[in-house]
């Protein structure tokens, strides 16, 4: 039987994976809460993994926020991240931990990457300054699991999501991302039979969405290739994989699709005088696919589920 470690198995995408390794007879689980195991303690992560023989490890930990908080705190995303992801790598290759998948995250490419981004696009321009000190972290995690495959033969790989959501989001009214923001906001138009709800921008924009039970179902998918299909698909120093579902929506038929799912018959007026963001961010998962896997969930049933994990648990969201 496989020990394996579950870093950061209360962040959304951890808890998805833990639901998805649990269900199997040939893994133990081995997780530890923040007061447990402090990550960004070199020595409390190497004294764990040197007493707990752990066999493979999804590097799922990371100090993450929306805009505000890496404007705000850049020092905090870039060190803590930084410790995060080396004290891991470098502990579980001390140990011989020969398998591990390292968890990213989209905003790695440059600021006006190619459409829809490639992974050879890495390290080709600027980067969006607002998110700068976390994307370099995780740019930095990348090279780390390349660097210890090339002079130790480790097998540690990486993958990219697009934009997540799902259980486990953060549905906080101020500082969430943009799909449980929306779900929260229209669930609440509807229950105060409110007349129109005001969305920002003029929806134009595209963004690709990916439920977090197929992030979680392709992390176990890449971390279980075979040495040979994943050499195959990547390169030494090109090794990262972008996952996502390779399709994008406008930000108008989120909004539509969000108010359908909350039950919101009211009318959706648009702030043009808000700002759109960029006019598209698409991942190219063509490497992904080669590998042989793709997305479950389209848009409505993964927003439905998130709604539903939202309403079954908005008690914890109050305020």
């Amino acid at each position: 039987m496989k020990k394996v470690f579950v870093a950061g198995h209360r962040g959304m995408v951890g808890a998805a994976i833990v639901r998805q390794l649990s269900k199997r007879d040939d893994i133990e689980l081995v997780t530890k809460t923040r007061q447990e195991l402090d990550l960004t303690s070199q020595q409390a992560v190497s004294d764990f993994f040197a007493t707990s023989n752990i066999d493979e490890v999804y590097l799922a930990a990371a100090k993450v926020g929306g805009i505000h908080a890496n404007n705000t705190y850049p020092a905090e995303f870039i060190y803590e991240n930084l410790m995060i992801e080396a004290n891991i790598i470098h502990a579980a290759h001390s140990n011989d931990v020969q398998k591990l998948l390292f968890l990213g995250s989209s905003c790695i490419y440059p600021k006006l990457a190619e459409q829809p981004m490639q992974e050879t696009a890495l390290l080709t321009g600027t980067l969006e300054e607002t998110n700068e000190p976390y994307a370099i972290a995780k740019i930095a995690g990348i090279k780390l699991c390349e660097s210890y495959n090339r002079q130790y033969g480790r097998d540690y790989r990486s993958v990219m999501p697009t934009n997540l959501y799902g259980p486990h989001d953060n549905f906080h009214p101020e500082n969430s991302h943009v799909i449980p923001a929306l779900l929260r906001r229209f669930h609440e138009a509807a229950q105060n039979n409110a007349e129109e709800v005001v969305a920002w921008g003029t929806g134009t924009p595209m963004r690709e969405f990916l439920h977090v039970d197929d992030m979680a179902a392709a992390s176990i998918h890449v971390m279980e290739l075979n040495n040979e299909t994943y050499a195959d698909n990547t390169q030494p120093m090109l090794s990262h994989i972008n996952v996502g579902t390779g399709e994008d929506c406008t930000i108008r038929e989120l909004v539509e699709t969000v108010a359908k799912v909350t039950k919101f018959n009211g009318k959706i007026t648009w702030d043009s005088t808000k700002p759109d963001g960029a006019p598209r961010k698409l991942m190219n998962v063509s490497r992904l696919h080669s590998l042989g896997w793709k997305h479950t969930y389209n848009l409505e049933a993964g927003l439905q589920d998130a709604f539903d994990w939202f309403i079954a648990n908005q008690d914890n969201f109050r305020g």
